[in-house]
């Protein structure tokens, strides 16, 4: 496998790699290795705000508070929440992916713009972006 410069975990993937690691796949979690090592890792904040309405509709339990979740993950060396601008709003709605999931075309649009790799087990991406890892 070619050494990846920068990896986007959609929701499930960040909740997993950092709260649960055994459901990633094998592939993923050598994926998630390495990240740890290169410290590439990124995550769209629209992925808070999925957590968060899924912690809110009683969909998600993390374990953890929620406020305590998030304030780890901004302190991780390994992965960035990265706040979407309007170039990447822009980016999600230019894909010609009839997919409407806006934060999957976010995540989507986020790998494309920094040239990255997305671990996910989304059938729906896998089946659009070429760089998943699953």
């Amino acid at each position: 496998m070619d050494r990846i410069v920068k990896i986007v975990l959609d929701t499930c993937a960040l909740i997993w790699w950092s709260l649960d690691p055994a459901r990633l796949s094998q592939r993923a979690k050598e994926a998630g290795n390495e990240m740890e090592k290169d410290k590439n890792g990124l995550a769209p904040s629209i992925a808070i705000w999925e957590i968060a309405i899924k912690i809110k509709n009683q969909k998600l339990d993390l374990g953890v508070n929620l406020n305590e979740y998030v304030a780890a993950l901004k302190n991780s060396s390994v992965v960035q929440i990265v706040a979407i601008d309007e170039n990447i709003w822009m980016e999600s709605v230019k894909l010609e992916w009839g997919h409407q999931d806006p934060v999957d075309r976010v995540v989507v649009a986020l790998a494309k713009s920094n040239q990255a790799a997305i671990i996910t087990a989304d059938k729906q991406i896998t089946d659009f972006y070429t760089q998943v890892i699953w």
